[in-house]
């Protein structure tokens, strides 16, 4: 495996040591539902990354889908924004990174937090065999579309699952949740994910940033 692979593995096995909370999150991966795996893995197509957004009415039904598949993969554009292509952004809704600046030896990382929630969703965007993501029909149009995107990653003998972007971030302490302005989380449903973050992975290793 590539040095992307290894560290996508790494940061699995970080997350497997901590399951015991992470199953409870289980059921909440998205602002839509739990994804089902084998769905979001059948649009695997071979030497492609597949990206997939579905687009949800109030009703939670399923009215439009968009698909797009790219030989060298789909790229960062912000440190919470995908770029789909050179008009289009996904927005992963509802996390950010900290304020300010932080240190993190285990990832001999040193600098702005934006820089490093880019660097970590770089890592997450970087061996995807399908992004899947969910978003509302009322932003099907916008060149910034709020979503929610699941990634499958496939390293046979290794490692075969679907996992929650966002999720991912927020478990490894490479973003925060967003709030509302009553202080509330936009994205409740992540709430254990960033918990676990919060127990002294990456961003929150840094004391600057405990508190934020």
């Amino acid at each position: 495996m590539n040095s992307y692979s290894n560290k996508i593995v790494t940061r699995r096995v970080k997350l497997i040591f901590v399951g015991t909370v992470l199953v409870l999150m289980s059921v909440a991966a998205s602002a839509t539902g739990a994804v089902d795996a084998a769905y979001v893995k059948s649009f695997a197509a071979p030497g492609k990354t597949v990206l997939i957004v579905e687009y949800y009415n109030g009703d939670r039904k399923v009215v439009g889908r968009k698909g797009f598949a790219s030989a060298t993969g789909f790229k960062v554009a912000s440190p919470t924004d995908i770029a789909v292509d050179d008009k289009v952004r996904l927005h992963l809704f509802g996390i950010e990174p900290c304020v300010g600046e932080m240190v993190n030896r285990k990832e001999n990382f040193a600098g702005k937090c934006e820089d490093f929630a880019r660097e970590q969703l770089a890592i997450l965007l970087k061996s995807p065999k399908v992004l899947f993501c969910r978003g509302f029909v009322s932003e099907e149009n916008a060149p910034i579309q709020d979503a929610t995107c699941f990634g499958y990653y496939n390293y046979p003998g290794t490692l075969d699952t679907v996992d929650n972007i966002e999720e991912q971030l927020l478990s490894l302490g490479a973003v925060k949740l967003s709030k509302k302005p009553d202080g509330t989380p936009m994205r409740p449903d992540l709430a254990g994910a960033e918990k676990i973050g919060r127990s002294g992975f990456e961003m929150w290793a840094d004391p600057r940033n405990q508190n934020q």
